[in-house]
């Protein structure tokens, strides 16, 4: 399958730093280079993040509540974990791991766009640190949740990933459902899967 890199997009979010946090993510997966890079990491989520509307207060404190508490070597290991959902993902789609932390960033930030606050903030809770990180990353609170079809969706996906036709998104989507399915709780699971539309829901690994 034949791989094109696109430049990343560059959000008008409030939150800071949002792009560098993901070429900092990419760069510890395509170099497997831990220290330095995840010393840069923790130094982006330790910022001042902006307080949204009270609606959605909860969710900054379960994105950020591990954070105060999280030591340097548990960032070792929270790289570890970024890197083996990676790995995970780029395995199932045989791509390079790069292009997969790229497609598993835009299939979150769907995901995370296309729930309630209270539904976002349950998911979040169970994501990994740093995996958290990429899922917030570019986040506007003030956006409004609406319903939307599956084709909406891998059109939010394909746009912020880059359009490539070499790229079926359908299956590349479910491989991202798939990973979740697997490192999430079941209950949690069909929460977010129950908040879509059954064309969607088809893209979600069968019981």
């Amino acid at each position: 399958m034949a791989e094109t890199r696109h430049p990343l997009k560059r959000s008008s979010s409030p939150w800071p730093a949002g792009g560098r946090f993901l070429e900092l993510i990419e760069a510890a997966v395509e170099n497997q280079s831990g220290g330095a890079l995840l010393d840069d990491l923790i130094l982006l989520n330790a910022q001042s993040f902006p307080m949204p509307e009270d609606g959605v207060k909860s969710s900054r404190s379960i994105a950020m509540g591990h954070m105060s508490h999280t030591s340097f070597g548990n960032f070792t290991h929270a790289g570890q974990q970024a890197q083996q959902w990676v790995k995970e993902l780029a395995k199932e789609l045989y791509w390079s791991e790069p292009s997969a932390c790229r497609l598993l960033r835009s299939v979150l930030h769907t995901v995370r766009d296309w729930l309630s606050p209270a539904e976002m903030a349950d998911l979040a809770a169970q994501l990994p640190v740093l995996v958290r990180g990429i899922y917030f990353e570019g986040w506007n609170p003030s956006m409004p949740v609406h319903e939307r079809t599956k084709r909406d969706f891998i059109i939010s996906v394909r746009n912020s990933f880059g359009y490539d036709d070499d790229i079926d998104f359908d299956v590349a989507i479910s491989a991202v459902f798939k990973l979740l399915d697997h490192h999430i709780s079941r209950g949690e699971i069909v929460q977010v899967s129950n908040s879509m539309k059954k064309s969607l829901r088809k893209l979600w690994p069968v019981d």
